[in-house]
């Protein structure tokens, strides 16, 4: 399913009749480039790997990243240079695992492979990777990360395999039944991305791996649209250069005569549109940019609620609601972040309890020791180090704008052209702690 999720990001223009409120970013100019920008790359090889086989794995994955997804090499720029071998190994994974629908030649070889990278992760935690470029580069950050931090922080290699068993639940591109179905498989693989990226900084934080699942959910969301038109008409196969943006793709080399569509069944019911409208007109098909609006609202409203999220917490403001997945397996957070679950732990209450502390007139402690210890300088510190993971939230919007501009007419051309803005857009919101 995921051959439309490796695209091109696009620039709009136009009126509209539909409008999806968000919040514009700086529109002012710069002349950033992200090519001058150092991946923090040491050739330190790790155990079991030479110097030579860690700078190859290093280059195949920039390679990938740069043909097959390139606003993710665009925003590595904004990553922590001690997480960016990480970072890349983590979005060539997702790569690889997206490029397996395109290019197995029928089902049983497409489950063959998943089930490779499967023993690959496996494998590759367990401090034996196989000779594969995404393999040693992972091992290698791994490997990095264990001496940065002792060996005290860790990659949840679950995320890696719920990603894979995500892309495999919809390797034959059948429909979401439901939108909410489709929130959950952006939350298994785009908010995955994020979340294993967050772990190599590293971070351990509910707030955070909750500000990241809204914006993968949105990001996630955003990549099933912009595979519409490709997924329903699937162009001749195509095996050379195909920058990519959000997710986008090569075309399927073994569907590449049937049609599919894989927006969410009850959004179609709800919107009046068939599948088959869609296979047979395309753009004219009935109350299609009705149901596009419905389902890209739905990822509007993520973005909405980080950044509204992300306000709250450097104020010290209470979050306004749970995040869902904090008791999930595959999210372990230690005492002292679960303790002020609900209210944050910039909370009224949090800080009342520390005011209470710190006026004390048996505290001793010093102005710089009750500033170092304030719950909302330390969640600005975390917010701060952690900015660069959420990026993508700034490609998200900016696709989304575009969309509007067509009046969601998912079929534009303009759609899937490259997204000239990120660079700037993203150096500005990176700067000024906006997304």
């Amino acid at each position: 399913m995921i051959k439309h999720e490796i695209t091109l990001i696009a620039s709009l223009s136009g009126s509209n009749t539909r409008t999806i409120v968000c919040y514009p970013t700086s529109t002012r100019a710069n002349n950033y480039s992200t090519n001058a920008i150092s991946t923090g790359y040491s050739t330190t090889a790790s155990a079991g790997a030479t110097e030579e086989e860690i700078e190859g794995a290093r280059k195949y994955c920039t390679d990938l990243l740069r043909k097959y997804d390139s606003p993710s090499h665009t925003l590595l720029a904004f990553i922590p240079q001690s997480s960016r071998i990480a970072y890349l190994a983590i979005r060539a994974f997702n790569i690889e695992i997206a490029r397996i629908a395109e290019t197995a030649s029928n089902p049983t070889v497409g489950a063959m492979r998943l089930q490779f990278w499967r023993d690959t992760v496996n494998r590759t935690f367990s401090g034996s990777p196989p000779k594969q470029p995404v393999a040693l580069l992972l091992a290698h950050a791994i490997d990095k990360l264990a001496i940065r931090t002792n060996s005290e922080s860790r990659m949840n290699k679950s995320f890696f395999l719920r990603l894979i068993s995500a892309r495999e639940a919809y390797q034959d591109d059948k429909p979401f039944q439901s939108l909410a179905n489709l929130e959950r498989y952006a939350e298994n693989t785009y908010s995955s991305l994020l979340y294993l990226t967050l772990s190599s900084l590293p971070s351990n934080s509910l707030h955070l791996d909750h500000l990241a699942s809204h914006i993968g959910k949105a990001a996630g969301i955003i990549a099933v649209l912009r595979g519409v038109p490709l997924l329903a008409f699937p162009p001749a196969p195509n095996h050379h250069t195909n920058t990519a943006g959000l997710g986008g793709t090569l075309a399927s080399t073994r569907n590449n005569q049937t049609g599919h569509v894989t927006l969410p069944l009850d959004i179609l019911a709800e919107t009046s549109v068939s599948q088959e409208s869609i296979l047979r007109q395309g753009a004219k098909a009935p109350n299609l940019p009705d149901a596009i609006f419905t389902i890209a609202t739905r990822a509007s409203d993520h973005l909405i609620t980080a950044r509204s999220m992300s306000k709250n917490l450097r104020e010290g403001k209470a979050v306004d609601h749970d995040y869902e997945h904090e008791h999930d397996n595959d999210h372990k957070y230690p005492s002292s972040n679960l303790k002020h679950i609900g209210p944050g732990p910039n909370s009224t209450e949090a800080k009342a309890q520390y005011n209470n502390k710190s006026s004390s007139p048996s505290s001793s402690s010093t102005q710089s020791e009750h500033q170092s210890k304030d719950p909302t300088n330390d969640t600005n510190k975390e917010l701060d180090r952690a900015w660069g993971v959420f990026m993508p939230a700034i490609a998200t919007q900016l696709w989304l704008e575009r969309l509007q501009k067509v009046d969601f007419d998912i079929f534009d051309e303009s759609l899937r052209a490259r997204e000239w803005k990120l660079p700037w857009k993203a150096y500005f919101a990176f700067r000024g702690k906006t997304i």
